[in-house]
């Protein structure tokens, strides 16, 4: 396998992914997802969706968010993706839902690709993954129902994968949305990668480039549509006429970082309407994690060794700290400057070998849909307690092992 390593490298530029390894780091190894733990994922991941998606969930986490949100949106995203650990020892854990994860389409050829280069003997112990061609069509076919469940027919305006001036310009998944722009062109929808900041609202329509705009699959990491830029994307959302996903209200209802402290610990089942089975789940896979209150920050402190701190409106591991950069000064200043965090209880990841005294750490990635698996992935760390992408680490090839 070592001397096709430049040939998997070429493959995924040809393929549309830029800048591989150095700039988009792949890692030349992959793993293999033991059947009963994807079984159990794909429980929990059903135990998620039943209890963020009713009233009693949904009310209490606007009503605490301190946003002006509406009471229920139809849409559902069609990219969310859960990040796990899988430590050593005890069971798998739930880091943080993504309810637009970036990847999906680089991950399905990144699997593909290392798969055809994987000997008989090691294939025949692992699923097939979708290749690009099926996962392209399984696509299709979300968007499609997205956008008739929505509109009650198929809609005629611009279909808009947007993002922020600056990811356009920077972000490592311009690639990636091209090629989704092309996915829906093959279908003959009228498709654009745009900026927030060429967006107008009319009061009655929200157009880009003049055009009318429909649907959007929004990329942008302004998660509440709070800049000024995205304030015609937040208009059109409140009016209800466009369709936004993610939007305000998916983020706010179920991928917010504060909200994996409702999910985590037992306080507030009661009125989120969890019953004891799905609490069982949820504190079995998902660590303790505590929001940044005056109230609690001592205790927090004494025990700081036991947690890692996280924006709770962050990505890509901006805003990340250890354990070792943190004291009571430091949290004391977050607080008083309004900077949200949340305190999640540390756990352990495996270590994927690379041949010699050559490591690093992985996770885990999995992208569903309305309750059911779409994709596996998976990405490594040359740190074992934070997400550094930096060769040899990056984005991980990862299977589903075949039963026995």
């Amino acid at each position: 396998m070592e001397d096709r390593r430049e040939e998997f490298w070429s493959r995924l530029r040809a393929a549309g992914i830029p800048g591989v390894p150095d700039e988009f780091s792949v890692t030349f190894a992959h793993q293999a997802i033991p059947p009963e733990v994807l079984a159990e994922i794909d429980d929990f991941i059903r135990v998620f969706e039943d209890v963020t998606t009713r009233p009693a969930w949904r009310e209490s986490v606007i009503g605490s968010s301190g946003q002006r949100l509406p009471a229920e949106r139809p849409e559902v995203c069609f990219f969310s993706a859960w990040d796990f650990h899988l430590p050593p020892e005890g069971p798998w854990q739930v880091i943080e839902f993504n309810d637009n994860g970036s990847g999906l389409l680089f991950a399905g050829l990144i699997n593909e690709f290392f798969h055809d280069l994987l000997e008989p003997v090691q294939k025949a112990r692992l699923e097939t993954p979708p290749t690009a061609a099926e996962l392209g069509r399984h696509i299709k076919q979300m968007v499609r129902r997205e956008a008739e469940e929505f509109f009650g027919t198929f809609p005629e305006g611009l279909f808009l994968i947007l993002d922020e001036p600056e990811a356009l310009e920077r972000g490592k998944f311009g690639a990636e949305m091209e090629m989704l722009r092309e996915l829906f062109r093959e279908e003959g929808w009228p498709s654009e990668v745009g900026s927030t900041a060429d967006l107008r609202w009319d009061g009655e329509e929200l157009r880009h480039g003049g055009e009318p705009v429909s649907f959007i699959v929004n990329r942008s990491t302004d998660f509440f549509l709070e800049k000024e830029t995205a304030r015609p994307l937040r208009e059109a959302f409140m009016d209800g006429d466009v369709y936004v996903a993610p939007n305000p209200f998916t983020y706010g209802t179920r991928s917010d970082k504060r909200l994996l402290e409702f999910l985590s610990l037992p306080s507030w089942d009661r009125e989120l309407g969890i019953d004891a089975g799905e609490r069982e789940v949820l504190s079995r896979h998902i660590p303790d994690t505590h929001l940044l209150r005056p109230e609690n920050l001592e205790d927090i402190v004494e025990n700081r060794d036991r947690f890692v701190f996280k924006p709770i409106r962050s990505h890509a591991s901006r805003g990340f700290l250890p354990s070792a950069r943190v004291g009571r000064s430091r949290l004391q200043r977050l607080l008083r400057r309004g900077e949200g965090y949340v305190a999640q209880r540390k756990v352990g990841r495996p270590r994927i070998h690379l041949g010699g005294d050559s490591y690093v750490w992985a996770d885990l990635r999995v992208w569903a849909y309305r309750g059911e698996r779409v994709l596996l992935s998976g990405r490594t760390s040359v740190d074992g307690d934070s997400l550094d992408l930096r060769p040899p680490a990056g984005w991980l090839p990862t299977f589903a092992a075949k039963a026995g």
